[in-house]
Order: C-alpha cells, then sequence, then structure tokens
C-alpha cells in the first residue's frame, strides 16, 4: 500500500501571511508542531490514505480537476478544533466551486483508497492550521495570543491540487489553470508557476469581461 495524502498549498500574500503567523506561534511558544520539518501553509483537500494504485488517485484527481478553473475561497479570521491534542487554524471560507470539487475529490478517491471519517462527509471544516500536536498546555495562551492579532481577510483561488508521499514530498500537482499534470520537477519549477500565474490573469480578464 502506497501512503499518500492531498492538499492545496496557499500561495501569494496568503501563503506568506500565515507562514509568518506559524512561525510567529513556534518561536513565541516553543512549539514545533507545524515546524518540524519546515511550514507549509496549506489547506488539506483530502486523506491521509493508502492505496495499492497510486496511478490511479493521480488519474482521479486529474479527472476532477479538469472540470474547475476558477475556484475562490476566502480566509476569514481564526478558530480551533476543540479536542484531544487541540487545533489553531486560519478559518476557511470556500465558495460553492472550492466545496464541490472538494466532495468530488472524496467521492472518487474513497472508492480507491482508505478513508478518514471527515471525507466521508459532505460538510467540511475546511482549515489551514497555524499550530497543533503539542500546543496542550499552552492552548488558552497561544489562542488569547492569536485573537489579539489584527483577523486576516484575504482572497485567493485554488491553483493547484497537490498529492505529496508518505514522507511529506510533492509527487505531482494537478494545474487547475493550464489543465496540466505536473511532475515534482514541474511542480517546483518558478518557470511552470510564472505560466501558472499568466494564465490565471487571463482566465480573470476573460470572465471579468464577460
Amino acid at each position: 500500500m502506497i501512503a499518500f495524502f492531498i492538499e492545496f498549498r496557499l500561495h501569494g500574500y496568503a501563503k506568506e501571511y500565515s507562514k509568518n503567523l506559524i512561525l510567529d506561534v513556534a518561536k513565541k511558544f516553543k512549539v514545533r508542531g507545524m515546524t518540524k520539518n519546515r511550514a507549509v501553509p496549506h489547506i488539506a483537500l483530502y486523506g491521509p490514505s493508502e492505496t495499492d494504485d497510486i496511478r490511479r488517485v493521480i488519474s482521479q484527481v486529474a479527472a476532477v480537476g479538469q472540470k474547475y478553473t476558477l475556484v475562490p475561497f476566502k480566509i476569514r479570521g481564526f478558530d480551533y478544533f476543540d479536542k484531544e491534542g487541540k487545533v489553531i487554524y486560519l478559518d476557511i471560507t470556500p465558495s460553492l466551486e472550492f466545496e464541490q470539487l472538494r466532495w468530488e475529490l472524496a467521492q472518487s478517491l474513497s472508492k480507491i483508497s482508505t478513508v478518514q471519517t471527515w471525507d466521508t462527509n459532505r460538510k467540511y471544516e475546511f482549515h489551514s492550521t497555524v499550530a497543533f500536536k503539542d500546543i496542550d498546555k499552552k492552548f488558552r495562551n497561544i489562542w488569547d495570543y492569536v485573537k489579539s492579532r489584527e483577523e486576516p481577510n484575504i482572497n485567493q483561488y485554488l491553483l493547484r491540487i497537490t498529492i505529496l508521499r508518505r514522507n511529506g514530498t510533492i509527487l505531482c500537482e494537478y494545474d487547475l489553470v493550464l489543465k496540466r499534470l505536473l511532475n515534482r520537477r514541474e511542480a517546483l519549477s518558478k518557470y511552470w508557476w510564472t505560466q501558472t500565474i499568466n494564465e490565471l490573469r487571463k482566465v480573470q480578464g476573460f470572465h471579468e469581461a464577460r
């Protein structure tokens, strides 16, 4: 069985805002849940999971991604999961397109991989984690500190669906605006990222002009 995880990685100002907050909290409160390897601001889309056919997983991600181009969402304030091993996160307000894309992914992938409880529900808690794992005893102080900051109010688009290996490295990405599956080298390429952003601007201009 091959372990994998699917996420969206924040970009631009949202990425910088989230990364700075993660590192700030980690340094101030000496917690390492989000910085054990390196801080990668993201929104979980499916998993963690395992499959005996990773090529089919990639194919299904591409098949769902082909249906969507402009998928907006908003980052609006902070929240937390009140459970064992508390999680503090940036609250994500998804568009209808984002909700539908995530649900289609879950329905498709659940047929060919192991599935987590949260991936079986139409209602999904979209979030981008700021701190977790080793924060339980420090939770109240961290939460008070995060809430004292100016709340984010950021608009962004989902651009790529990222498939990760067990160790957290990128296996491949499906680019929604380029309609292209990118291998690891292409996914990390500045050239292809520039192509993505340029195409996003064209698509935005086309929709605004209609």
